[in-house]
Order: structure tokens, then sequence, then C-alpha cells
């Protein structure tokens, strides 16, 4: 048992080792869309900050979501919290599973740049609609008589810069068209979508998407309008940009060994001309070819006098 468990170790830290390896060399010529992405995070922070210091509280506006939907109530306003916090944390370990799981279809430095793109394109969006229309906060602390309401003017630019986190990030008001929670779920959802595996979890994704877009509603964080822009405006950016991107290389065809007797007649020949094949395909290909050249060859011919050169 001892020794089982050893040697299952051992697979798992090469496997880990190598991982981190292909990792690297994808972050060296990635890490400036990543680095992009994340400064586009704190660009969106700066902005939703900002809006906090016009917004003026007032009425709730009459919303069809509140009428159907019971209130939650401040004291169990952190249902909806926890279920976004589940999502977030389970896609980004989800995103990290090639480097402990045998089986894996992505690579979690390309998957980044693509949901940081998604990310970046729908909140630049946001950012546009609620400075664009600034809504009373229909949350408990941007309501008519609450201290966080209105922000006094900064002492400094640093309280500014800084965002007065985390403190600043969870009591904010007027960024409202659309919804920032449902911008994250829906591209981890639609991300999972294409490049997961479980039927299950696909399913159970949908599934989490519209609960949590009725705990929003509950909790009074937002109005329907913000749910709603948020569900198609999110899919309609991610199709179109989705078509835009360079698809991401699946692991099972190209890193791993081809041989010529799972690809037709015709493969091997746009392989063996170069015609519009992957490099890595047409290199793996040549090779696996090499020796039965050989082998069928006249005496000790290499596959070069085989084929005539």
């Amino acid at each position: 048992m001892t020794l089982y468990i050893r040697r299952e170790a051992s697979k798992l830290w090469k496997r880990v080792c190598s991982e981190i390896a292909t990792e690297i060399g994808l972050l060296a010529d990635n890490w400036k869309y990543l680095l992009a992405g994340l400064l586009c995070q704190y660009i969106h922070g700066l902005a939703a900050r900002g809006v906090h210091y016009i917004h003026r509280p007032g009425p709730t506006l009459q919303d069809l979501g509140y009428i159907l939907l019971p209130e939650l109530g401040q004291d169990k306003s952190y249902i909806s919290e926890t279920v976004f916090t589940c999502v977030f944390l389970s896609f980004v370990l989800w995103t990290f599973h090639p480097f402990i799981i045998k089986s894996k279809k992505i690579y979690t430095v390309l998957i980044w740049c693509r949901v940081l793109a998604f990310l970046v394109a729908c909140q630049f969006l946001r950012v546009i609609t609620f400075y664009s229309t600034q809504l009373p906060g229909p949350n408990y602390h941007c309501r008519e008589g609450s201290e966080l309401a209105r922000l006094p003017r900064p002492h400094s630019v640093l309280e500014v810069l800084l965002l007065n986190f985390p403190r600043g990030v969870i009591y904010g008001c007027g960024d409202l068209i659309f919804s920032s929670h449902m911008i994250f779920t829906l591209v981890f959802v639609l991300t999972y979508q294409k490049y997961g595996s479980k039927r299950f979890i696909k399913l159970l994704g949908w599934v989490i998407a519209i609960l949590q877009s009725l705990l929003i509603i509950a909790s009074r964080k937002h109005y329907t309008v913000d749910v709603v822009v948020a569900w198609y405006t999110v899919n309609l950016v991610v199709f179109f940009l989705d078509k835009k991107l360079p698809e991401l290389p699946d692991r099972t065809t190209v890193l791993l060994p081809v041989s010529s007797k799972d690809r037709t007649k015709e493969e091997n020949h746009k392989l063996l001309n170069g015609n519009g094949v992957d490099p890595a395909d047409r290199k793996i290909l040549l090779v696996s070819q090499r020796p039965r050249a050989q082998v069928n060859g006249n005496g000790g011919h290499t596959d070069n006098a085989t084929n005539g050169a």
C-alpha cells in the first residue's frame, strides 16, 4: 500500500512539474494579455467607485421582480454572495485542474486569456451604461437615510485609487445596469459549456446561473432590468468574441503522438505536402512514418531515398 502511494505521488509530482513547465512557456508568450486583462479589472473597479460619488439615493423604482419575488431581507442577503463565491472558486479550481488530473483538455494560461477578454468587453459596456444614467440604488445601504448612500468628497487621491478596499467594493452604489455578478457567472458558465467535459456540471451551471439571478433580485441588490440586460449582453458578447478570437488548441489532438493508421490517405497527403495542417501535427506524422519507410524500402534505403530525394 505504501509503495503504491509513493508511486502515485511520484507520478503526480512529475505531472505537476511537466504542466508547470508548459504553462510557464505559455505565460511567457501571453503575459501581456493577462496583465492587460487584470489592469482592466482594476479600471472597472475605479469606474464603479467613481459612480458612487455621484449616486443620489431616492425611492426604489417599481420593479416586476420585486413584485413576484419575496424580499429575503438584510439578514439573508449573504445567500446570493455565498452562491457567487462558490461559482467563482469552483471555476478557478477547474481552470487549474490540468496540473493534477491526467485527462486534460485546456491550458490554464490560454483559458484565462480568453475569459479575461470576455470580462473586459462586458465590463466596458457596463461602465458606459451605468455612467449614462444613474438609478437610485435598491440595496439597503444605498437607500435614503443610509450613511453609505452618499460618499463624501475624497480626502486624497489614494482614497480613490485604493478603492477603500474591501469596504468600498462591497458597499458600492450606482453601478447598476448591468449586474457585474451576472457577468462573471455567465462568462464562467459559457466557458465551461464549451471547454468542460461533464454534462451534469454544464446543466448544473445553468441552473445555478438562474438561481443566482433570482437571488440577486430577491436580495434587492439589483433591479430586474440589471439582470435581464446581463443575460442577453454577456451571451452576445461571448458569442461574437468567440468567433473572432483564435480557437484554443485541443490537447488531446495536438500534443499527443498521432499514428498514421488513425488518418485517412487524404490527410496523410496533406500532411506530407504541408498544406492546411498544423506544423506540430506534420512533424509528428513524418516522424511516425519514417520507420515504416525504412522497413518497406529496398535493403537499407532511407525514407529520403525511397521518396527519390
